[in-house]
């Protein structure tokens, strides 16, 4: 069951979050108990928001379903990426074409057109999908950044059930935030408390 993000819902970032965007990124669709599930990204009006809380894009970007669905696609892409590399398994093909084909949408030059009357000229593409192309790429060069540089042995996924967010591991913390360290904590000690026998 999805839910409207609230601030009371939404978990503070993920520890490494604060030094790599991607990873709030691959972290904007949450699992909770009880079956719920928050999409930073469910909606135009929700990934508009993110990506202008992110520095990624104006709050008037005008941001449409097409290009939420291909943020929420990308997302899912690093999401296997990430899953990859924590367990230890190849990448899946797919996965590292889309990231690669993200890498590679945002122009660093203005673009060569034709027009039949005056000829050629030069023009950056639409505004809406530039800004959107710049964000596809910002997001895969730093989720790039993350699996091939340092600090990518400290990547794992939180230890909490049913929680699918990821961190950067400090020490022995294995858990995405306080709330999930509780919830684990609650359920090793009512795991421990002995049975009552039936008699």
């Amino acid at each position: 069951m999805s839910e409207t993000p609230t601030s009371e819902s939404v978990s503070p970032p993920a520890p490494g979050a604060e030094e790599y965007l991607a990873l709030d990124f691959v972290n904007s669709a949450v699992a909770l108990p009880g079956g719920h599930f928050i999409d930073l990204l469910g909606t135009p009006e929700a990934a508009n928001r993110w990506l202008t809380e992110h520095g990624l894009a104006p709050a008037d970007a005008g941001v449409r379903e097409m290009c939420a669905a291909q943020l929420r696609s990308l997302r899912e892409h690093l999401r296997s990426l990430f899953a990859a590399r924590v367990a230890g398994l190849p990448a899946l093909s797919a996965a590292l074409s889309a990231v690669n084909d993200a890498l590679s949408r945002a122009p660093s030059a203005a673009l060569l057109h034709w027009d039949e009357k005056s000829g050629p000229y030069r023009a950056a593409p639409c505004p809406t999908n530039e800004i959107l192309d710049r964000a596809l790429a910002a997001l895969a060069a730093n989720a790039a950044d993350l699996l091939t540089g340092p600090d990518a042995d400290r990547l794992t996924g939180c230890g909490s059930t049913p929680c699918n967010r990821y961190l950067l591991r400090h020490g022995r913390r294995q858990w995405c935030s306080t709330r999930c360290g509780d919830r684990a904590r609650a359920a090793r000690a009512y795991a421990r408390r002995p049975r009552p026998t039936a008699g």
